[in-house]
């Protein structure tokens, strides 16, 4: 079995690149309209125990997110008539088609099923879209940061 090749490096700076993304999309751009669809006050500031909590739990989100989705682009890398696309088009198709098959239905589901608001809807599933988007810049930044033995 072929295994996925990466750059640790790329990993790490994608976490750490995706983490403050987050922060910046619920707080400053976002935060405010989040947390009025979401129910919460913003009037009531969370003990540090569990800002700390949930900054360590995004981190390790963040890696996983970072390091499957390496993998689905060395998939994509090996699709065949890919050969000849650039690395942006590879990452691009890989991350709309990993947002739109995985990220959309369960945001959906959360409209269905949650009764979440369309307007909830729309900020999250934008920030799962602009995560992978912006997970795969730092992987194209590395050319050679993600690689799959594709067989021919």
């Amino acid at each position: 079995m072929d295994t996925v090749q990466f750059y640790w490096g790329a990993l790490v700076v994608a976490v750490l690149a995706n983490f403050i993304f987050g922060a910046v999309w619920y707080m400053p751009l976002f935060g405010k309209a989040w947390a009025k669809e979401m129910g919460f006050s913003m009037d009531q500031k969370p003990p540090a125990s569990v800002m700390i909590r949930g900054m360590l739990i995004g981190v390790i989100g963040g890696f996983l997110l970072a390091y499957v989705f390496a993998h689905n682009i060395a998939a994509w890398a090996c699709v065949k008539g890919m050969g000849e696309t650039s690395a942006m088009s590879k990452m691009l198709m890989s991350a709309i088609f990993t947002w739109l098959g995985f990220y959309v239905p369960v945001d959906l589901n959360g409209i269905a099923w949650e009764r979440k608001s369309w307007k909830l809807f729309f900020i999250n599933t934008a920030y799962h879209l602009l995560s992978l988007v912006l997970v795969a810049s730092v992987f194209i930044f590395w050319q050679n940061a993600v690689s799959l033995p594709c067989n021919s």
